[in-house]
């Protein structure tokens, strides 16, 4: 059966976890029956396994967060120091749960909320040969850094990568569309002109669809769920022109292509 995917939330989050029950049968009433969970960091890597083994329509991607950008969004009063032992522990963490995992990430660059460019290219690069090693997709987060990752992706000859919410200018998306990267489309794009713009560059069979769930909702009172991917699917065939199955369909042998 042909299904609208999700390829790229955060269903570990306190914000959703609790409700994740209902939020699964949402998405099966709206036909959605691949939910692409990703970690970000040691705890919630486990628990993406976790929700994984509860719920069939989950599937996990492990990964590691920019790690100076995540300690500033999670506590920006303390110090940050680097732990080289966990970084280590998680990439061997990873590497052992290769048989489970559909995807490395969230991974990438963060020059926003991080400021140690070095640290974030050394976790960034480790995490693009554990996924090259393991022929698992890469799951990319490029904010405020999209020429670094870019460059960074072409020097690691990266070929199964998707580049998630990706706020870029119209030269870099080309740029990756041509170097075979798939670009995931937010479900924000109902009122995000930049990345309309997006789906008018890149080919169909570069385009997936995200909530990033439980952020990027649609709907201005309603908090992000796998259900409303929906909305990018419809987005993405009024911008094409295409017909909202056509669209589905096309997704789904993207799918395929890239994860069977």
């Amino acid at each position: 059966m042909v299904s609208f995917i999700d390829i790229h939330c955060h269903l570990d989050f306190p914000q959703i976890y609790p409700k994740i029950d209902s939020i699964t049968e949402n998405a099966k009433k709206a036909g959605v029956n691949i939910i692409l969970t990703s970690g970000i960091n040691k705890k919630t890597n486990r628990l993406s396994l976790k929700l994984a083994e509860e719920h069939s329509i989950i599937k996990p991607a492990l990964g590691f967060y920019p790690p100076d950008a995540l300690h500033r969004e999670e506590s920006s009063k303390e110090e940050f120091n680097f732990n080289e032992k966990e970084f280590k522990e998680e990439l061997q963490f990873i590497r052992k749960n290769k048989d489970r995992i559909y995807a490395i990430g969230e991974i990438g660059l963060d020059y926003k909320d991080g400021r140690n460019k070095e640290l974030q290219k050394k976790v960034f690069i480790s995490f693009l040969r554990l996924a090259k090693q393991l022929d698992k997709p890469a799951i990319i987060h490029s904010r405020k850094a999209e020429q670094d990752a870019i460059d960074i992706l072409e020097q690691e000859d990266m070929k199964k990568v998707i580049m998630h919410c990706f706020s870029g200018k119209k030269h870099l998306i080309k740029r990756a569309s041509d170097l075979g990267c798939y670009f995931s489309i937010p479900t924000n794009v109902v009122r995000a002109e930049n990345i309309q713009g997006i789906i008018k560059i890149v080919p169909l069979n570069r385009l997936f669809a995200e909530t990033d769930s439980p952020f990027l909702s649609p709907f201005k009172e309603k908090q992000n769920e796998p259900s409303f991917v929906t909305e990018s699917y419809k987005k993405i065939a009024e911008i094409k022109g295409l017909t909202l199955e056509e669209v589905k369909n096309n997704l789904f042998m993207n799918w395929q292509r890239l994860f069977d």
